[in-house]
């Protein structure tokens, strides 16, 4: 069974919420408020993955402290101007 858009949505929200390091609770919660409702089913199957990474590599390369993969580059980039944005 297909999970409805609007579970989906709901669902990565939380996800984005809880994690194991309150930064990226509080930067993926911020990037899922701004960014999840206008991604195509793609582009939410490329955050769901990314949400399954370890929160310390995350943070790493959200904070420009470690490269990312190059397959999460792109998003690693949009998380961190939203994420340091003023």
């Amino acid at each position: 069974m297909t999970e409805l858009r609007e579970h989906r949505l709901k669902r990565l929200s939380m996800r984005s919420m809880r994690r194991g390091i309150k930064e990226m609770d509080i930067i993926l919660s911020r990037y899922a408020e701004l960014r999840l409702e206008s991604f195509d089913d793609a582009m939410l199957d490329r955050y769901d993955a990314l949400l399954s990474e370890n929160d310390q590599d995350l943070y790493q390369w959200v904070s420009g402290q470690k490269q990312p993969p190059e397959a999460l580059r792109d998003m690693i980039s949009d998380i961190s101007t939203v994420a340091f944005q003023h």
